[in-house]
């Protein structure tokens, strides 16, 4: 006999040998129905796991991120095996559980079109009717070979050939389809009672471009059909509020090919939602004691080199001039601000009454991504951040992080992000050193402290380890866009190193001289991706006094646009961004196209309003709310946008 301890710390014996399955029957019948894998002793393992040794026990069911990924990963086995009945002759390559799904890599000469897609979801679901289970049995490295060689799958030899000669592998067995795979499965294909395939892509080989182009099949599984309809309809609306989409059609931004990937052009809507973003930062800011600097977009190779930027970002950096010249000057495009702000606190001798330096910059930026990673806004080469620097005493180190993470909060919680943000702790990754400077000594208390500060100000993070910056670790407040991609919005970033480097110091209470700390931040985050996440959130409808336009005056008939003209001029004269539309065209089509600009307040004016004086008030959020006084509205809309209502 042995024992296992359950979740909630009661203790079981049962025989050795006993399958995990039989243990939760022991527990649930229920449970076990929705029992899709469990944990022994941290590690996952599918339901038919055999236990041999006392062990903590905990079940897994859709609930749990383990439990879906189990569903998700047999549902990709599912479709490998409906293709391989359809088409003999495709070969296998991957096929994982992801985020929200899984997908399948094939080689195979038939082009999967959105019609094969359907008759690869007719044979899935003949194959989840079937109930096959799945058995799992090991075999050696050259057992493996063998049994891959004989079936003709080339890229599963390919795969074996690369691990250990003595390695034990994995396979699964579900009727005539076996395949390469560590697992964990449900039992059976019988409980993919839901799936849906998505999409066919191309996917290179192991992600290499030198590799051959294959066919990626994506799809996602439920265990309820109402939960993949409610997620097949979220797809839907991601779609629809999708920042690519509706950015381009209400006229924010759009991309030109020979101007290039990840260089889009603000057009007028879009480049006066950014100067009012930028506008609100820089005067919080003032508020706040920042120090407004302007700095140079480009550099000689020397100040990167100086900062560490050459040895550790250069293959991010637009460089130009040819190194190998002798004597030859080599510029690059800045991909971050700091080194030229050090030069601010530098230009003379500072006391420790100057300090803390807050510096700020609306920043703009150059940063060589990979074209693969270019997303609308969301990614792009040359954005424009809020970006400063806190040169402080190391004894203020708490009180100016707390006041850099209260600004970013209080940014968010205006913009009505705060909801859609998590935190994470980004440390450096000790088995990687090339990637970072300093010593492990120096990182192991720059973390430490960092800890005690977001511990102390009870900040909710988890640790992304390898995730820090090359000189200190950082707080990273993450966002997912529609799709569920996950990008950092804003950083509050801790350097304890790159001081030194440049030689910066004070003159301390005491007369000595000593290194300053240094907080690297944004308060925003880059405005490019801060308005691609606006559109996407609020689908186009940003709040009023985000929004290009904010009122738009309509006479009914030509008899009263001199009445609409001039309550145009005053709303414009009292700071209101207004546009009159005179048109010839019926009014309900002027309301039309207005909603369809998503135009906050519609003024309509036919011969009674103009009699009286007065305004019809139509609300892209509130409908029809009658006649005011000029006078009212003013009041209303002013209030609107002076509190910065969502």
């Amino acid at each position: 006999m042995i024992k296992i301890t359950l979740k909630d710390g009661s203790v079981k014996e049962i025989e050795k040998g006993t399958q995990a399955i039989e243990v939760v029957k022991s527990i649930s019948e229920g449970l076990a129905r929705a029992a899709l894998a469990v944990d022994l002793n941290g590690k996952t393992y599918g339901l038919d796991k055999t236990i041999d040794e006392d062990s903590s026990f905990t079940v897994y069911t859709f609930d749990d991120q383990e439990g879906r990924d189990a569903l998700r990963h047999t549902a990709s086995h599912v479709l490998a095996q409906a293709v391989k009945r359809l088409f003999p002759n495709a070969k296998l390559a991957i096929g994982p559980a992801i985020k929200d799904g899984f997908y399948y890599d094939f080689d195979s000469e038939e082009s999967f079109t959105p019609e094969t897609l359907v008759k690869i979801e007719d044979e899935m679901r003949k194959i989840v009717k079937e109930n096959l289970r799945l058995e799992r049995f090991p075999l050696t490295r050259e057992e493996a070979l063998k049994l891959m060689e004989e079936k003709d799958e080339p890229y599963k030899v390919e795969l074996i050939r690369d691990l250990p000669e003595d390695e034990v592998l994995s396979f699964y067995k579900q009727g005539e389809f076996i395949d390469l795979c560590a697992g964990p499965h449900a039992l059976s294909t019988g409980k993919v009672k839901a799936f849906k395939l998505t999409s066919c892509t191309g996917a290179y080989w192991r992600g290499d471009s030198k590799n051959k182009m294959l066919q990626r099949i994506y799809g996602t599984a439920f265990t309820k059909k109402s939960d993949l309809d409610e997620y097949l309809a979220a797809v839907e609306d991601a779609k629809k509020r999708d920042h690519n989409k509706i950015g381009r059609e209400m006229e924010f931004f759009t991309t030109v090919d020979v101007i290039g990937q990840g260089l889009p052009i603000l057009l007028p809507k879009g480049a006066r939602v950014i100067q009012l973003l930028q506008r609100f930062v820089e005067d919080t800011e003032q508020r706040l004691g920042y120090q407004l600097t302007k700095t140079p977009l480009m550099a000689k190779s020397d100040l990167y080199k100086l900062s560490g930027h050459w040895d550790h970002y250069k293959e991010g950096m637009f460089v130009m001039g040819d190194e190998s010249k002798p004597n030859a000057e080599v510029f690059a495009l800045r991909p971050m601000t700091c080194p030229f702000q050090y030069h601010v606190f530098l230009n003379r001798m500072r006391s420790y009454r100057d300090l803390p330096m807050r510096l700020a910059e609306t920043s703009t930026l150059f940063r060589n991504e990979d074209s693969g990673e270019m997303h609308g806004l969301i990614r792009v080469r040359q954005f424009t951040i809020s970006e400063g620097h806190i040169i402080m005493r190391p004894e203020q180190l708490e009180e100016e992080f707390k006041g850099s993470l209260e600004l970013a909060r209080y940014m968010l919680e205006t913009l009505g992000l705060d909801d859609d943000v998590s935190y994470r702790f980004s440390q450096w990754d000790p088995n990687d050193k090339e990637k970072y400077i300093g010593t492990p000594e120096q990182w192991d208390e720059a973390q430490s402290v960092m800890e005690k500060i977001l511990d102390h100000l009870q900040v909710p993070y988890t640790v992304g380890v390898g995730e820090a910056a090359f000189y200190g670790p950082k707080l990273d407040i993450q966002i997912r866009n529609v799709h569920g991609k996950e990008d950092t919005l804003i950083t509050i970033q801790i350097d304890q190193m790159l001081a030194e480097k440049f030689g910066m110091e004070y003159i301390d209470v005491d007369g000595s001289r000593r290194t300053p700390y240094i907080i690297h931040r944004t308060s925003i985050g880059c405005y490019e991706r801060t308005l691609a996440l606006l559109i996407e959130k609020y689908a186009g409808a940003l709040p009023c006094w985000l929004m290009p336009t904010q009122v738009v005056v309509m006479p009914i008939t030509d008899r009263t646009a001199d009445y609409a003209k001039s309550i145009a001029k005053n709303l414009e004269q009292a700071g209101i961004r207004v546009e009159t539309d005179l048109r010839n065209e019926k009014i309900g089509y002027k309301i039309r196209e207005a909603q369809l600009e998503k135009i906050p307040y519609m003024l309509i004016i036919g011969d009674k309003e103009a009699e009286a004086e007065v305004v019809a008030v139509r609300s892209r959020s509130e409908g029809d709310l009658g006649t005011m006084k000029y006078d009212e509205f003013l009041g209303k809309i002013t209030f609107e946008i002076a509190t910065m209502a969502k």
